[in-house]
């Protein structure tokens, strides 16, 4: 099947989405954060979806990716993430307190077959803008477990609260700090308390185009 082929059918699984919904066109691009010009072009097959928006709306609206590519299975996915393969990285709803030594699988949204999945990784999606410009809120962030930490890494860390934020690992002498790159948030040093998650190998975007 040749692309422009491919882009029409997958075009129309993605209006047939939308009109399930009962949604415009602007509001099923707002909900995906790109513009509607764009989401008409998709729908015609006039223009490609990146790998990272076909995550995202099937991560907004419970699509079964394999029928979104495809047109095989079924639409939305079932109440349970798939089984994992050993390439497969979860997609985490909210990183637990005390994960990861304890986590349910309803922690899991989905697992996603990256480019550069590898074991002993895991995804989430940013919230909030401590990380701007580097990460913004939206994007989604792959973090590895088995990556030595290193000065200026950006890092998964559970605070003091239990919430699993993103920061900068900085190294000051004796002291290690945690630090936003948005200036307009402090940064803070860790102590005994806090505890690292993992280290931030990728990160995917979506853009308004």
């Amino acid at each position: 099947m040749s692309e422009k082929e491919t882009n029409h059918k997958l075009g129309l699984r993605i209006k047939e989405i939308r009109q399930s919904k009962g949604m415009t066109q602007k509001e099923f691009a707002d909900s995906l954060g790109i513009v509607q010009g764009f989401l008409s072009g998709v729908e015609r097959g006039k223009k490609n979806i990146s790998d990272t928006l076909i995550i995202a709306l099937c991560h907004t609206y419970g699509i079964n990716s394999g029928w979104l590519k495809t047109g095989q299975g079924e639409q939305f996915r079932t109440s349970h993430p798939k089984a994992a393969r050993s390439s497969d990285v979860p997609l985490f709803k909210k990183i637990p307190q005390d994960f990861p030594q304890f986590f349910v699988k309803e922690d899991i949204c989905e697992y996603l077959s990256l480019p550069q999945g590898t074991e002993g990784s895991y995804a989430i999606f940013s919230a909030g803008d401590f990380m701007a410009p580097t990460i913004c809120d939206g994007d989604l962030v792959i973090i590895s477990t088995e990556s030595e930490i290193e000065n200026r890494d950006i890092v998964l860390v559970n605070n003091r609260w239990g919430e699993a934020i993103l920061r900068r690992y900085r190294v000051v002498g004796a002291d290690i700090f945690l630090s936003p790159d948005n200036r307009s948030y402090a940064p803070f040093k860790k102590d005994s308390k806090l505890k690292i998650l993992g280290k931030v190998v990728d990160v995917w975007r979506r853009i308004k185009f």
